[in-house]
């Protein structure tokens, strides 16, 4: 069985975002770049599969869509210890568009299993997964918080309202996994980190696909209020406060 697990690069979270001048685009000076969290777990839980000789994973791949400065995050995946990489030699400029390309990447190398984080902490648009599995005209699970194997069959946990179901999918299938897919993610030893400067990265240019969002501007949140002190002697104050201005009561 082969894993594909695709990947964003996104910004650190404890990265200040800073707003170009103009506001169309985000200032990347500075940013340190990072696997998303949520993919990040899913290789590890792919990693974990792998480990496990009954599950019979052969390969773990990972699947970018970026350009080429996006290869030092590529490169950490396959240092935690996916087999290989791919990216896709393009701007990912919306979930549609990346979807497509990452259809592309998965029709040509034949994956049995492809794992997407629920979202990329940038944008947070949870929309990739199932579109790739559309793409691709195959099942797809969502909300997947565990993944196991039972006598050779795969079976994904999933949450739903009120609790948690378990269901079995043929293969070629999406998982779109969450928080619960893995406790902690991998960390990368000196040993992986050597062994990824070899391994290869596959380069595939886009195929033409026309994205159907486009950012217009950013813009940053309204500064919070300034805070309101209260003696605690007048609860009358704090009543009127919470009445008309917060408006909570």
């Amino acid at each position: 069985m082969k894993i594909l697990v695709c990947i964003s690069n996104v910004p650190d979270t404890t990265t200040r975002i800073k707003i170009a001048e103009g506001n169309a685009s985000i200032d990347t000076t500075g940013i340190q770049w990072v696997i998303n969290p949520w993919d990040e777990l899913s290789l590890t839980r792919a990693l974990e599969l792998k480990d496990d000789k009954a599950t019979g994973v052969s390969t773990v791949t990972v699947a970018h869509v970026g350009l080429p400065s996006s290869e030092p995050t590529i490169r950490k995946a396959l240092a935690i210890g996916a087999d290989d990489a791919i990216r896709v030699n393009a701007e990912s400029s919306d979930a549609y568009f990346v979807a497509a390309q990452l259809a592309e990447v998965a029709a040509k190398e034949g994956f049995d299993m492809i794992l997407c984080g629920i979202e990329s902490s940038d944008f947070n648009g949870s929309a990739v997964g199932g579109m790739l599995s559309e793409f691709l005209g195959i099942p797809s699970v969502s909300g997947v918080s565990s993944i196991t194997f039972e006598a050779g069959i795969p079976v994904l946990t999933r949450e739903i309202d009120g609790g948690r179901e378990a269901v079995t999918v043929p293969a070629p299938f999406v998982a779109v996994v969450q928080k619960g897919i893995a406790k902690e993610p991998r960390i990368a030893a000196m040993r992986g980190i050597m062994l990824a400067r070899t391994k290869p990265i596959k380069v595939y240019e886009p195929v033409p696909v026309e994205a159907l969002t486009r950012v217009e501007s950013f813009e940053k949140p309204a500064p919070r209020p300034a805070c309101i002190f209260v003696d605690p002697a007048n609860p009358a104050q704090l009543i009127d406060l919470l009445k008309n201005e917060a408006k909570v009561i």
